[in-house]
């Protein structure tokens, strides 16, 4: 099935694009069960709801579908559609009255998170989210060595204003242990990012 951006751009999952066949097969290496970092953060949210701690959904992207084909009277398969708007971040909900809202990343670089990875609508909804009193982050996960940081907005924003003056276009890892929070996996929750936003503002 093909996507196509709103500008009529065709959409490629970075994981399509970057991948080999062998990259594909290997997924997490932590858990047998070969969990995705988004597969991961949808079972923590789960876990959140069903005990009442919080309240945070993915966002669904809307899409206008162009082109179906009827292969069985009975199926319908989508062959092409285009996302009707740029996507912002991938998670938003509440917690304990705070609006919460972020983006979550990995990438198979060890050393360093490309900036590319991050766009700059997704940067402006951001700075719209924090100018309005809101919880805002990055979850960052370094999937070669099962690592997963999160990273407040304001400091991503530093490091994109760096990099739009000139500067590197990654951040480093080691810039990241520094500014950033790390999240041991567990098993209920499996990324419990709660509690580093608990000990940032003080809300336990």
């Amino acid at each position: 099935m093909k996507f196509h951006y709103p500008n009529g751009k065709k959409y490629i999952p970075q994981e399509k694009a970057s991948a080999t066949n062998k990259q594909k097969e290997k997924k997490w290496t932590y858990s047998k069960r070969g969990m995705t970092l988004e597969e991961d953060l949808n079972e923590t949210n789960e876990y959140y709801l069903l005990r009442n701690i919080a309240v945070i959904h993915k966002k669904p992207t809307p899409v206008q579908i162009v082109q179906v084909d009827y292969p069985k009277r009975s199926a319908a398969v989508i062959k092409e559609a285009y996302f009707k708007q740029a996507s912002t971040t991938d998670y938003n909900g509440v917690y304990k009255g705070r609006y919460i809202d972020f983006e979550a990343k990995e990438t198979q670089n060890s050393t360093s998170f490309p900036m590319k990875n991050i766009h700059e609508h997704q940067i402006n909804h951001m700075k719209s989210v924090i100018a309005h009193g809101g919880i805002c982050f990055v979850i960052l996960c370094f999937s070669t060595q099962n690592q997963i940081f999160l990273l407040e907005a304001k400091h991503l924003l530093t490091f994109w204003e760096r990099m739009a003056e000139g500067g590197r276009k990654s951040i480093t890892k080691e810039e990241i242990e520094q500014t950033g929070y790390s999240i041991p996996l567990g098993f209920q929750p499996r990324i419990d990012y709660i509690k580093v936003i608990n000990d940032l503002y003080k809300l336990s």
